[in-house]
């Protein structure tokens, strides 16, 4: 029988009278903007759990709802479950929430140094591309994430990479590794088999447009221009800044795609190749591709670690269901790369809590894929858990497995 938690139905109540069910990081920027929220009527959106769904099944549930009508499709799946052709990998295992959470905490660092360096602290269009790619939810990379998989060179070298919606470049791991490479799943990427790689020269426009892409000035060996990349966990990545043929499928190949060739790469990327760039920068994937897919992407993650899930680029030409909603993206970060919404509340079974407007007015919320918790400003966190608390009060609590600065989850 199926268990069913019915007072946590906890609702994120956002601007434009809507409610679009994404993972969300809630960031509180030192930095003031103007933004208010005035009158909003919103409506009360809720979903109930059910247990045992949240139980890992021995067997793929190979639906691929919402692909098919697609011009391209890739399937999306869970990196440990049993869609996964890399689930066999037992080089690593999931990591425990704590690993999840403190892991979560140097992605925090990292969203908030490109916030501060970006701000200094200081028309319609017609669709008729789409390409859908699978992604794959990654926890062997380190702190589940989700990946796809790509083609990259001439010939095509099939490559499973994270993808991002809080980084900007895509880069994956190159021979001959003249630093350090971490393991990976896939065989490393080539380039000298490859017939359509060149290297990116120093004092091209290309190389300069890397300070914006990835915070840091580009480095120059041989006249040959060199990225480098740091996230806040410490994982990095250094190397040739090149063009290259990527495949994402049979329909849609593009020349002269702008990446970063790793030859020194370390951190918590386990076994995927590297990471796929889909923020709003010149070097990202949709601005790259912009003259096809017009910056249009979206994507569905999978429900379950034996479920499958896509990323779509460009505008999809039906839903699967009547009841999706749609929310404008925040304009209070438009000078940085990350996509965020405008929060207005949270409600918990149907209530609205008492949380001040001006808490969520600051910078709104991030929508990063990269980030597996959900992180609230601290005033609306303690209104939260005490509404959450005080609704499970006839349930004996357990003891809190992360504490971080005297405050445990």
């Amino acid at each position: 029988m199926a268990t069913m938690i019915v007072p946590n139905s906890i609702a994120f109540q956002l601007s434009a009278n809507s409610l679009f069910f994404l993972l969300l990081i809630i960031f509180c920027s030192s930095c003031k903007t103007t933004f208010a929220f005035q009158g909003t009527k919103s409506k009360s959106f809720h979903h109930i759990l059910h247990l045992n769904s949240l139980l890992q099944s021995a067997a793929c549930n190979s639906s691929t709802q919402g692909l098919h009508h697609q011009k391209s499709s890739l399937q999306v799946v869970h990196k440990h479950g049993p869609c996964s052709p890399l689930h066999l990998d037992r080089a690593k295992t999931p990591p425990t929430h704590a690993e999840t959470f403190f892991q979560d905490e140097g992605r925090l660092r990292y969203i908030q140094s490109r916030l501060a360096n970006k701000s200094g602290c200081k028309a319609d269009v017609k669709v008729t591309d789409v390409a859908n790619l699978p992604a794959k939810d990654g926890r062997v990379v380190g702190s589940g994430n989700y990946i796809v998989t790509v083609g990259i060179g001439t010939p095509k070298k099939q490559l499973s990479l994270i993808f991002d919606t809080g980084s900007d470049i895509t880069w994956t791991q190159c021979e001959p590794c003249l630093g350090f490479c971490y393991h990976q799943r896939d065989a490393k990427f080539d380039p000298s088999v490859s017939s359509t790689y060149s290297n990116v020269s120093c004092n091209s426009v290309q190389c300069s447009s890397l300070l914006s892409a990835t915070g840091y000035l580009p480095l120059c060996s041989l006249s040959t221009c060199v990225y480098r990349i740091q996230y806040g966990d410490s994982s990095f990545s250094t190397g040739f800044f090149a063009k290259e043929r990527l495949t994402l499928t049979p329909f849609d190949v593009f020349d002269n795609f702008l990446f970063g060739c790793g030859q020194n790469n370390q951190g918590l990327f386990g076994g995927a190749a590297g990471l796929l760039g889909l923020g709003r920068d010149q070097l990202s994937l949709p601005s790259q591709t912009a003259r096809k897919y017009n910056k249009i992407f979206s994507y569905c993650l999978p429900s379950s670690s034996s479920s499958i899930g896509f990323l779509t680029l460009g505008k999809r030409r039906r839903y699967g269901s009547k009841s999706v909603k749609f929310t404008p993206l925040s304009t209070s970060i438009q000078d940085s790369s990350f996509y965020g919404l405008d929060i207005t509340g949270i409600s918990v079974g149907g209530k609205r809590l008492s949380i001040s407007a001006s808490v969520f007015t600051t910078a709104g919320a991030i929508i990063d894929s990269g980030t597996v918790i959900t992180r609230l400003p601290p005033d609306a966190y303690a209104a939260l858990r005490s509404e959450f608390r005080q609704r499970m009060r006839r349930y004996r609590m357990g003891m809190p497995s992360i504490c971080r600065k005297q405050r445990c989850q």
